[in-house]
């Protein structure tokens, strides 16, 4: 079913005057200065008709389950109940006023492009019958690679590492224009992302391949090629997590984080991205649940720090943009102060939107006794609001709150942008060792192959499993395979059975995914080589794992372990395309990680 606004409908003729002018500027992306002081005063007004309440409410960014903001199926109105009270998004709206919904796929949000376009209009309707009508900004986590909530049959794009590893501005520019694209179709219109961190400790649980590399000068490359094709396409993009979760041994989502970096290492090593991301005008720029005393001697999270979010991001770096906290119901937010402090604390450092509170009520009865108590100054509301708004007014939902199936269907997943994705994922993939010139496999020289190695959960709703794709891609291309996943942890008994499964076969190709010193990975690829069998190791994920394994005569790194890499991969193994990738990231021994056992730049390629 189409949705589309009509002049005629009450709630959109009176949003149509408030911010008429807004509007045009965001069509023709300019205005004159009397232009923006008339839309600013627009704002403004909209501004004073609001009730405290609804101030408060657009302050929030909110998750909310199923896949109808009407109709939603019994199990998310009950989770809807339990969770925040509420049945639907119309009544999260009709309750709250929330500024903006955030769409997870455990909440069942994202099930298919058209249904997500008609949640989107949804929720926009539900906003737009209020008596303030004010439009809301759907965001959404889909940085691609190995963290996306929308699978197929959108298109997905190479993640950041892998883009990285290709090394080229235009393909980091042209994925995100693609995949803004794809988003503002479905009414979608702030994405959390590009990361900015830079990756520089490979034991990071928490950011690793979604950092674009640990050099500096070429994140800040990266970050600022995808803010410009997100934001091309219409779609606010963010960089995170400031002021930079690159250095991290502690996942902010279960703990508190510190980084330990100096004032001038902060300064070299995480603030170039950052720079980057508000030189080249980014929308929004969220924040991280780390601790960093040489920013901040109190040691609070940088997402509760006036001196880090005030004194450095909007005072020392000039940022006037949207501060969006991370999600307020990690852990990393939470072990210092209780949860109706924290999104008051948020504010009062400078953020505007407070994101997924764990209890919406505890938070938004907070802020709003907060203000009335006067330890937030309404005006300091108004401030964030403001901001808010003109994001909103920026990306034309003042204008043209509402999408269509047509548009879905000429966007969404189409041929043209499949074949950039298995293009840019090409020039990813990285090719670190091949001895005695293995590779390529040609299928009329090694047949008969065997695949086995890990099955990690699919990131991001692609056909999945790893080996499965591989093997299927590598039957595409004229071999005969043999699949037996084997885990990340593989027991001696299926060690056995790989081992048995080998013989008679001419090469196996080992998927392995995050090997540790102790890992049953390391004793599967050295068991297998010890038949004689070559075998070809991909790096589904961390790029480090070629330093804890040996026997192998190649390995090859693809970063994510989504269809369109693995894919790539495939295509390399068999000749069909060359690996340009090179790491971005440097390879350490695993015996001594002072030393460097592949650089940053190194990457093999075919003669």
């Amino acid at each position: 079913m189409h949705h589309r606004a009509t002049a005629t409908t009450p709630s959109r003729r009176t949003l149509l005057t408030v911010t008429a002018a807004a509007a045009a500027v965001a069509v023709t992306g300019a205005a004159t200065p009397a232009g923006a002081a008339s839309d600013e005063r627009r704002l403004e007004r909209l501004i004073s008709r609001m009730s405290l309440e609804e101030k408060v409410g657009q302050l929030f960014v909110m998750r909310v389950y199923g896949h109808s903001a009407t109709a939603p199926d019994q199990a998310d109105v009950d989770a809807n109940l339990k969770e925040i009270g509420v049945r639907t998004a119309a009544e999260l709206i009709a309750k709250y006023h929330v500024g903006g919904i955030i769409y997870f796929s455990w909440a069942r949000n994202t099930r298919d492009p058209h249904q997500i376009a008609d949640l989107s209009n949804g929720i926009q309707r539900a906003a737009l019958d209020r008596s303030t009508p004010v439009p809301v900004l759907i965001s959404i986590d889909q940085e691609h690679g190995i963290v996306a909530r929308i699978g197929e049959p959108a298109t997905l794009m190479p993640g950041a590492m892998a883009l990285g590893a290709g090394g080229s501005r235009s393909d980091a520019r042209r994925a995100a224009h693609v995949a803004g694209s794809e988003l503002a179709a479905m009414g979608i219109r702030q994405n959390y992302a590009p990361v900015a961190d830079v990756n520089v400790n490979p034991a990071n649980p928490v950011i690793g391949v979604r950092s674009f590399g640990s050099d500096p000068r070429a994140v800040a490359g990266m970050v600022a090629a995808q803010v410009s094709g997100y934001q091309r396409a219409g779609v606010a993009a963010t960089s995170k997590h400031f002021p930079g979760h690159g250095d991290t041994s502690v996942d902010s989502h279960y703990g508190l984080p510190t980084i330990t970096h100096t004032l001038e290492q902060w300064r070299a090593l995480d603030a170039p991205p950052f720079r980057a991301a508000i030189a080249a005008g980014i929308d929004s720029i969220m924040t991280a649940h780390i601790v960093v005393p040489a920013l901040d001697p109190a040691e609070d999270p940088a997402t509760l720090s006036r001196p880090i979010l005030t004194g450095i991001l909007r005072e020392r770096l000039g940022y006037d943009g949207v501060v969006v906290t991370d999600s307020l119901g990690m852990e990393g937010v939470r072990t210092k102060y209780g949860d109706d402090r924290v999104p008051v604390l948020a504010l009062k450092a400078g953020c505007d939107q407070l994101l997924n509170p764990p209890k919406l009520d505890v938070a938004w009865n907070a802020v709003l006794k907060a203000v009335r108590n006067g330890e937030i100054s309404e005006a300091r509301v108004d401030e964030s609001i403001l901001r808010i708004l003109r994001l909103k007014a920026k990306l034309g939902l003042f204008h043209e709150p509402y999408v269509t199936h047509d548009t879905v269907d000429r966007t969404v997943g189409t041929r043209p942008h499949l074949a950039t994705a298995d293009r840019i994922a090409e020039r990813t993939t990285t090719l670190l060792l091949n001895d005695g010139g293995l590779l390529p496999l040609r299928s009329a020289d090694r047949p008969n192959l065997l695949v086995v190695g890990a099955d990690a959960a699919s990131p991001s709703g692609t056909t999945g499993p790893p080996t499965a794709t591989l093997a299927g891609a590598l039957t595409e291309l004229g071999f005969t395979t043999t699949v037996l996943p084997t885990g990340t942890a593989p027991s001696t008994a299926r060690i056995d059975e790989a081992v048995a499964a080998a013989a008679g076969k001419d090469a196996v190709i080992v998927g392995t995914y995050n090997v540790t010193a102790t890992s049953g990975q390391r004793t599967l690829v050295s068991r297998l080589a010890a038949t004689g069998v070559p075998v070809v190791t991909v790096a589904i994920r961390n790029p480090y794992d070629i330093a804890r394994l040996s026997g192998q005569r190649a390995t090859l790194a693809t970063y994510s372990w989504t269809d369109v890499e693995l894919r790539a991969a495939a295509r390399v193994i068999a000749g069909e395309a060359r690996p340009e990738g090179r790491l971005p990231v440097p390879v350490q021994r695993a015996d001594d990680p002072a030393r460097v056992l592949y650089p940053v730049g190194y990457g093999l390629t075919y003669d």
